[in-house]
């Protein structure tokens, strides 16, 4: 059990029946890949919260050191990382490089990744956008767990949680293909390395979120296209950041101890219909 774990009451239950949740992460070294912004800095100031020292990761500095500062700020534990994650050689030296300042990984949210690449027909696809999608995408997960896994295994002990979307759970048109298909590679890598990394006690799950309202999609995402997306969804919302930075919590926390090889849709039901 961690240490100093926190103890949080069910919102929902009386007084006389508090049910205690253990999820804190003391003292545990957090890497969040793609952490500069967006969902992975939420994750990173959830995990830091929880007690981790966050290991931060893009390649902006400026944007690195504001999620940093904001997470010392509110009296966590961070430090700041940049690499290129699709050259394992820059994997491999910003894995040294944690080992040396903080110690090792207990803890990767291999999180970067996106789509630079407009929907539209496969065959408009070129091929250098395909390769740069699956590059950042699975590519990315893929060489962030090569390096990260061996120390794990070896110590016995390590949770990775690696993050799909809802376009690689359902064919829809409107998504771009190259970044469906490495999201979907990435939730069958996930249950490979489930199977392969169970026996050394290592926990591999997956989120898959859909729309979610970063900074970036407020900016860019038209307010009448929002609200056609949220019509889409059971519960009619959109995502936040936050929300993802339960889930991922939750999958890295002890609460989830017998929990691996899943994909978790926070897609406010969306995947349903």
């Amino acid at each position: 059990m961690p240490a100093d774990p926190q103890q949080i009451a069910h919102p929902r239950a009386p007084q006389a029946a508090r049910v205690t949740f253990v999820n804190g992460l003391q003292d545990q070294v957090a890497l969040i890949t793609g952490s500069s912004r967006g969902i992975g800095a939420a994750i990173a100031e959830r995990f830091a919260a929880a007690g981790a020292h966050v290991v931060v990761h893009g390649r902006d500095a400026q944007a690195i050191e504001a999620v940093r500062a904001r997470i010392e700020a509110a009296g966590g534990r961070a430090s700041s990382v940049a690499a290129d994650l699709t050259r394992f050689a820059e994997v491999e030296a910003m894995r040294h490089h944690i080992e040396a300042q903080v110690g090792p990984v207990d803890i990767l949210v291999a999180n970067a990744g996106g789509s630079g690449v407009r929907p539209g027909p496969i065959e408009d696809i070129t091929e250098e956008d395909w390769r740069a999608s699956i590059d950042a995408n699975l590519t990315a997960t893929f060489l962030s767990v090569k390096s990260l896994l061996p120390g794990m295994k070896e110590r016995g002990s390590g949770r990775i949680i690696t993050m799909s979307s809802a376009a690689a759970r359902r064919p829809n048109g409107a998504a771009p293909a190259a970044y469906a298909a490495a999201k979907a590679g990435i939730e069958l890598l996930t249950k490979d390395l489930a199977a392969q990394a169970g026996p050394f006690n290592v926990r591999v799950n997956c989120i898959a979120p859909e729309t979610v309202l970063t900074e970036r999609n407020q900016q860019q995402i038209p307010e009448a296209v929002q609200e056609e997306l949220r019509a889409h969804h059971p519960i009619r919302r959109l995502g936040t950041p936050e929300d993802i930075a339960e889930a991922a919590l939750f999958l890295a926390s002890d609460a989830s101890s017998w929990i691996s090889g899943i994909v978790v849709d926070v897609a406010g039901g969306s995947v349903l219909v």
